[in-house]
């Protein structure tokens, strides 16, 4: 057995290892090369071990040397096993492959390509390189709960690399997208137990509060890679509150500039369709967002919500808006533009509709004889936005027996919602309160409450009457309505007249 040490160090590129290469003689096969090396690869921990056929082989520069190695970096784990042509030009490869760390990110000091923060991930599949395409093809694996698969492939010979992939996945776990868009996991649990139970407006909303993902994109990483990249999911695994479906987008990366287009995801039965684009170019990030939606069924949109269960109708609209920040959250908080919603000819939960009118008289009857469905004569949603402050211009559910119309704000930039339901009722109603609802508090933990002096009025007016007559009892309880029915048509046509 003979044994070489080796050394490199390179001081720039902060890499420093240590090899020992020994041969032995092996039955039948000649002489075997094993070799081990330690110490530092850009900065991170470096460590490999592996064996080759007969020395003389690695002497030939066109014939593939059948290797296997052993390798860590850091917290990236590779093993491969297969041939390399040329160990000094690296000319080609052709080796199976299982990859192993604790984030995609974490690749790009290996790569010099930037990739996405993901969770855990493993990886399994066939590395094939020949002059300046890498392919890293018919793979497998998962990133957190989530599998995907498919074929990724570089090629160096450009300005910078190119990378085209296409990827699916059989089983998407919403968690393990929120890295992508700078949402750490567990996000919104965490803001909910942090949020103040509390209607009182706050100055600031607490970082553990924000639900909002807030987490910087890493744009001094964009100029490393040109990207085109498809993804196709058929199942979401997602929280019960999040009616997701089918995912597919398609994601461009040149310049710099990062382009979603499509963005499309199953929402509630129906279509989110996106195009986003952000451009890294600027600092802060300057986004562009324009998404429509299509066909959502509103029975599915909020389903832990059992009062909306039995709804028919289908909302349809579209957000317009840009905005500035080198995260999701700062984007939305410096936003400017339009939102608008429609839902029309649709029915929907009487008993929803008489618990947002205050009618207490009718919630009983319902809750003997059970729920059921009423008209819906049209539902709009107007918003302006200026700098992530969300104005309602029109905010109004029409029903047959109650108009409910919403004023008010919402601050994208505290995060805290400041709304007002009034609802004005087209039948009497022998006993209600007749008060407005307000929606308040923060993202994470809204508060909805009514006007307590109001109702304390009307309970005082009643006593009061009772004592001159038990039968005045219910006066200061009675809606004598009538309201009247919107104009949906001009709201309808009001809320289409959206900036393109």
């Amino acid at each position: 057995m003979a044994t070489t040490h080796l050394g490199y160090d390179d001081a720039e590129l902060k890499t420093s290892i240590r090899a020992q290469l020994s041969t032995s003689l092996v039955p039948s096969i000649g002489t075997e090369l094993g070799f081990t090396a330690e110490g530092q690869y850009k900065g991170q921990s470096f460590k490999a071990s592996g064996n080759g056929e007969p020395v003389l082989g690695l002497r030939d520069e066109n014939m593939p040397y059948p290797l296997k190695i052993d390798l860590t970096v850091g917290h990236t784990a590779v093993q491969a096993e297969g041939s390399i042509t040329s160990l000094l030009q690296l000319s080609a490869l052709d080796m199976h492959i299982t990859m192993h760390g604790k984030s995609l990110a974490q690749l790009f000091p290996l790569l010099g390509i930037a990739l996405p923060k993901t969770g855990a991930y493993v990886t399994e599949g066939h590395l094939v390189h020949s002059k300046k395409m890498w392919r890293y093809k018919d793979f497998a694996g998962r990133f957190g709960k989530s599998d995907i698969a498919g074929t990724i492939q570089v090629d160096t010979g450009g300005k910078r690399p190119a990378m085209t992939a296409n990827l699916v996945s059989k089983l998407l776990d919403i968690e393990d997208l929120g890295p992508l868009i700078g949402a750490q996991p567990g996000s919104l649990k965490t803001a909910q137990r942090a949020a103040p139970a509390t209607s009182q407006p706050a100055a600031t909303t607490s970082v553990q509060a924000r639900v909002l993902p807030d987490l910087p994109f890493n744009t001094e990483r964009w100029d490393s890679v040109d990207a085109d990249v498809t993804l196709k999911a058929g199942t979401i695994r997602r929280a019960k509150e999040l009616p997701l479906e089918d995912l597919v987008v398609h994601l461009r990366l040149r310049d710099s500039v990062l382009t979603l287009d499509p963005l499309d995801l199953g929402l509630a039965g129906g279509q989110l369709n996106s195009t986003i684009s952000l451009d890294g170019r600027k600092d802060p990030v300057q986004a562009r967002a324009r998404i429509r939606t299509k066909k959502i069924h509103l029975a599915k949109l909020f389903p832990t919500v059992n009062l909306n269960k039995n709804s028919i109708g289908e909302i349809n609209g579209e957000f317009n808006l840009s905005g500035t920040g080198n995260s999701v959250g700062q984007m939305l908080a410096n936003s400017n533009g339009r939102v608008g919603l429609i839902v029309a000819d649709g029915e929907i939960s009487k008993m929803m509709m008489e618990k947002a009118g205050l009618h207490l008289w009718e919630i009983l009857q319902l809750k003997m004889s059970g729920d059921k469905l009423i008209k819906l004569r049209c539902g709009v949603a107007d918003f302006n936005v200026k700098q992530g402050i969300m104005h309602a211009n029109a905010l109004i559910f029409d029903t047959e027996i109650t108009t409910i119309v919403v004023t008010g704000t919402i601050d994208l930039r505290q995060e805290r919602l400041d709304l007002t339901l009034n609802q004005k009722t087209k039948d009497t109603s022998p006993l209600a309160l007749r008060s407005p609802i307000y929606i308040r508090g923060s993202f994470a933990s809204p508060v909805i409450e009514v006007n307590k002096w109001r109702v304390a009025a009307r309970g005082l007016g009643a006593v009061a009457l009772a004592v001159a007559n038990p039968l005045l009892t219910l006066l200061p309880l009675i809606d004598a309505g009538p309201g009247k029915d919107s104009d949906c048509g001009q709201l309808v046509r009001d809320v289409r007249v959206l900036p393109h």
